[in-house]
């Protein structure tokens, strides 16, 4: 039963890692005459001193620290909000969950449109008249202090309802016996969530994360519909210029280098992420 799993893991991704993980270390270029040479550790070398890439990794990692906490806490109390049998609650699960239906392209298509600029884009207009009247209108996707913000609004709202669905579900499966136990002993509301509901979540919130970092770190389709990187390279990612170095200069080695450094990368973090949790839970 297992064999159809393992096939596609062997065919589509360990196969493509490793024929990366050997065209990394050649200098591959389509369309070159010359013939392909090993070139050792140079492609890496060349990586690690290229400064768009740099700055593409660096955008990466400031949007996970800022997109997986912020998404994970939303997420966790739109579960909460949900989980208190209010009236309309099926309603409203059925209108947080649409975004995550909607594919991103559309997705960041639509929130090209909101972040028009001038005053009468979408959310110039909102801010002007949230802030009455002091707001002026900004070009948020052609300003670098405002585009990968606005990247990470997007991604936010379109992602965390997948995450609220995840922690609703681990939420009705904590037993009620706790919450009375503990409101027997006099815990309030917020001893309750600190003492009972977040221990009950340990797994269910260590899957959004992980879950919620990789998707983090793949972060592409906003970025080549959005911005194409730009501007000034503020919103660049490690996949973006893989596709950039792979198909526009048809630097295939340099592209394959940069697929095995964002596998290690991608790896490390959920590592630490998963062996910090794993100690955590064997302190308490």
């Amino acid at each position: 039963m297992a064999i159809p799993a393992l096939a596609g893991l062997l065919l589509f991704i360990l196969l493509p890692f490793a024929a990366a993980l050997a065209l990394a270390f050649t200098d591959l270029r389509l369309g070159s005459p010359l013939p392909v040479k090993f070139v050792g550790f140079g492609q890496f070398v060349q990586l690690f001193n290229d400064p768009d890439f740099m700055r593409a990794l660096l955008n990466n990692l400031l949007f996970a620290a800022v997109v997986v906490p912020l998404q994970t806490v939303l997420a966790l109390a739109l579960a909460l909000l949900l989980n208190q049998g209010l009236p309309g609650t099926v309603a409203f699960r059925t209108l947080f969950f649409m975004p995550v239906v909607f594919p991103m392209s559309l997705v960041s298509v639509i929130w090209s449109l909101i972040y028009a600029p001038g005053p009468d884009g979408m959310m110039n207009a909102f801010l002007e008249w949230a802030s009455f009247g002091l707001w002026e209108a900004r070009d948020f996707l052609r300003d670098p202090l405002l585009a990968l913000p606005g990247i990470m609004l997007l991604s936010i709202w379109q992602g965390v309802e997948f995450q609220m669905v995840i922690l609703l579900a681990g939420l009705q499966a904590i037993p009620q016996s706790l919450y009375e136990a503990a409101a027997l002993d006099g815990a309030g509301r917020w001893q309750q969530l600190l003492h009972i509901t977040l221990p009950q979540l340990r797994n269910p919130l260590i899957f959004v994360m992980l879950i919620t970092t990789i998707l983090a770190f793949r972060l592409f389709d906003q970025v080549q519909i959005m911005t194409r990187g730009g501007p000034d390279n503020a919103t660049t990612t490690v996949i973006y210029e893989m596709v950039q170095s792979a198909f526009a200069r048809q630097q295939v080695a340099l592209a394959s280098a940069m697929t095995v450094v964002f596998f290690l990368l991608v790896l490390a973090v959920t590592w630490l992420q998963r062996r910090y949790t794993h100690h955590e839970r064997e302190m308490t």
